[in-house]
């Protein structure tokens, strides 16, 4: 597990969002599919040589999300949400077609407008 998830040490990005958002990328891109369980908070920082409260962290705002889900002593699974959340992104992005058309925002402009928007 901790091979699919690395932490630079010299990103400006925290560590608990690189592991946040590197897992959050292959819940939703199927790579960890649903029902796979989690490394342990413990055994996940010690493979990544990274405080457990960071993990703890990413994986708390993961549940927050709904990307993964606590069974108690079971562990931490990846939930059903993930297999959810293309289905909704793609809905939003029609929606904010449909937004845009009715403004009579270009194309170009509104891809503009969201790459601005992804990248700030």
């Amino acid at each position: 597990m901790s091979s699919i998830v690395v932490v630079d040490t010299t990103s400006p990005v925290p560590p608990y969002e690189q592991v946040r958002s590197q897992l959050a990328e292959q819940i939703n891109d199927g790579r960890l599919p649903v029902g796979t369980k989690l490394p342990t908070v413990r055994k996940f920082a010690a493979d990544l040589g990274i405080a457990p409260n960071t993990v703890a962290r990413a994986y708390r705002e993961l549940e927050a999300a709904k990307l993964l889900e606590t069974r108690g002593r079971g562990g931490t699974f990846v939930g059903a949400q993930g297999d959810r959340s293309r289905t909704r992104a793609a809905e939003a992005a029609a929606e904010y077609v449909r937004a845009v058309d009715g403004l009579g925002i270009a194309r170009k402009e509104a891809l503009d407008i969201v790459r601005a928007a992804l990248e700030g």
